[in-house]
């Protein structure tokens, strides 16, 4: 991370809720087997928490998901961003794939909130890494179980800093509030943005995102040996066969003076060549610009243009319509310091 957006990151401890988010109920005595056949991590029985996503047929992304254990009865809570969107509601989906498993599903929203709790000093495990042969593809490995094992509750180790994702009782607060500073939403959107963590449909859009261009395979959200599950395919192919071309980067937004808190996701983020070295071809396609907050934002780019943009040759921006008028902005981009290099 630049020096300069540092301060930016609180180091105190925060909770705050987590916008966007749902809870489903899944019981039953086959539940373990069930998930594990339709997630694109192994599931473990007995239960632990964890993090994971349901796939497209066609291996792209519907949800990104957190995977708790429950207090005082077997099964499952499952976190999901529930806003409408071309994917398929996550409830109706489960239940297309029950048949004969002895589960249950329902929607358990009217119980649960979602909050984050970051800042205190806890340690993480180590984390290590599985590098594709040549994809680009990148897979963290742990010398412990990352994601804790209490109820109700995840170690968030999408990243490193992220904290715990807590479920909390409908109108409660979480215990750690007595203890943390009490942030807004829009805190927590901007704490994920800063350690470089897509999340839900703004960062994932459902139907179109591809698992590797969304960084799950960094965050821990795919397994690449597991047995068949929904999306395996295409996913494992790319692992062994393909070439990562494109991925989420934390990026800062600058001039004109006046910056609006958020932009419009979906923006196109242009590469524009500097002159710099050797005459080149004008670069191809665009950039996405994400969720953003306070200048701040995730961008899904060309990892082409990242590296000439690195070397100087190009440089980022976008145009902005507002009241009428269509004002250009500056974009830089930077690698999150937990992504992995390549030895």
């Amino acid at each position: 991370m630049p020096p300069s957006f540092r301060p930016l990151i609180q180091k105190i401890p925060t909770v705050a809720r987590v916008p966007h988010r749902s809870v489903l109920s899944l019981t039953g005595s086959q539940a373990s087997e069930f998930l594990n056949g339709i997630l694109s991590t192994l599931v473990h029985s007995p239960p632990r928490p964890f993090y994971s996503a349901f796939l497209h047929a066609q291996g792209r992304v519907l949800y990104d998901i957190f995977v708790y254990t429950r207090t005082g009865q077997p099964g499952y809570l499952i976190d999901y961003d529930s806003r409408p969107s071309e994917a398929t509601p996550l409830l109706d989906l489960i239940k297309r794939y029950v048949l004969r498993a002895r589960v249950k599903v329902r929607d358990a929203s009217e119980e649960y909130d979602v909050w984050g709790a970051w800042g205190d000093a806890s340690g993480e495990p180590e984390r290590q890494w599985k590098w594709a042969e040549s994809s680009g593809i990148a897979e963290p490995v742990w010398t412990e179980w990352p994601w804790g094992t209490q109820h109700e509750s995840i170690s968030d180790r999408r990243a490193p800093g992220m904290g715990r994702r807590l479920l909390v009782r409908k109108g409660d607060r979480p215990p750690e509030a007595s203890t943390h500073d009490l942030a807004s939403e829009e805190a927590y959107t901007l704490h994920r943005i800063l350690h470089g963590v897509p999340e839900g449909f703004t960062d994932m859009p459902p139907m179109q995102a591809f698992p590797m261009d969304s960084n799950l395979d960094l965050m821990g959200g795919l397994d690449f040996r597991k047995g068949c599950y929904v999306g395996q395919e295409l996913t494992v192919r790319t692992y062994h066969k393909g070439v990562i071309r494109k991925r989420i980067l934390p990026v800062a937004i600058h001039s004109p003076p006046d910056l609006p808190p958020s932009f419009a996701s979906g923006l196109d983020i242009r590469a524009v060549p500097t002159g710099a070295g050797e005459p080149r071809p004008k670069p191809r396609g665009n950039g996405k610009l994400l969720s953003s907050f306070n200048g701040m934002g995730l961008a899904l780019l060309r990892l082409e243009q990242v590296e000439a943009a690195e070397r100087g040759e190009v440089t980022f921006s976008m145009d902005v319509e507002t009241d009428g008028t269509i004002s250009t902005w500056g974009v830089s981009h930077w690698r999150p310091d937990w992504w992995p290099v390549k030895p």
